[in-house]
């Protein structure tokens, strides 16, 4: 009787306990890629296969466009002046009875035109200073896996610069049966023999396109000691 006890037992162990395997990653990884054209003048090597905190990670040249950037700065400076003179002037016409209509309509041309020209020279600065700041690439606390350019490469836009990690926490994907899917998720959360306090982050109400009768699941693990290697996850 008490074999057959400890089979019953042994069975519904079985039976609820639910049993996977996944490799534990990163939670987010990154790859970044060039917003602009240039040359590359600096490559931090240094930081490859290290955390990164607020260091510049790839430099693109950029050179001409600061040069630009100051130029034109000093242009919409001296335009607003002109555009201050010219509205004064206009003020000037209309208090002399003797400007014609036209000379006042010539002088409001001048001044459309100006400030015309001061909006197009702050969209141009808006831009360069859009591109400056895509040619500096910063990373204030992920971990760089790779760099994929060197210095004196010429990147266009889209071309890979580096990829980065988020070691933050990790994250465990597996895929459940969708037959269950709802008592897993009143379960507790073993990893390799161990009961934890997680919960399932993410679990899919669509079947996943490859494992088409399965929903997939994301278990987020916070602060790991390592990551890559296989974890037995158990639901029981």
């Amino acid at each position: 009787m008490k074999k057959i006890l400890n089979g019953v037992l042994l069975c519904s162990s079985i039976m609820f306990a639910s049993e996977y395997y996944a490799k534990l990653n990163p939670i987010n990884s990154y790859t970044i890629k060039s917003a602009v054209s240039g040359q590359v003048m600096f490559v931090n090597n240094k930081i490859e296969s290290q955390k990164a905190i607020n260091s510049t990670i790839v430099k693109i040249n950029d050179n001409v466009n600061k040069e630009d950037l100051k130029q034109s700065k000093i242009k919409l400076q001296n335009l607003n002046k002109i555009l201050k003179i010219e509205q004064g002037t206009l003020k000037s016409f209309q208090k002399v009875s003797s400007k014609s209509r036209f000379d006042k309509d010539n002088q409001r041309i001048k001044i459309f035109n100006i400030s015309s020209n001061i909006s197009d020279l702050k969209t141009k600065i808006a831009t360069l200073e859009d591109v400056i700041s895509n040619k500096t690439l910063v990373e204030k606390n992920n971990y760089i896996y790779d760099i994929a350019v060197e210095i004196g490469d010429y990147v266009n836009p889209g071309v890979e610069l580096y990829s980065s990690m988020d070691l933050s926490a990790g994250k465990l994907i597996i895929y459940i049966p969708i037959n269950k899917a709802n008592e897993i998720q009143k379960q507790v959360i073993y990893l390799d023999g161990k009961e934890t306090e997680l919960k399932i982050s993410k679990l899919s109400k669509i079947a996943d396109t490859t494992h088409i009768s399965s929903y997939k699941c994301e278990i987020i693990v916070p602060s790991p000691e390592s990551f890559s290697h296989l974890v037995k996850i158990e639901f029981k």
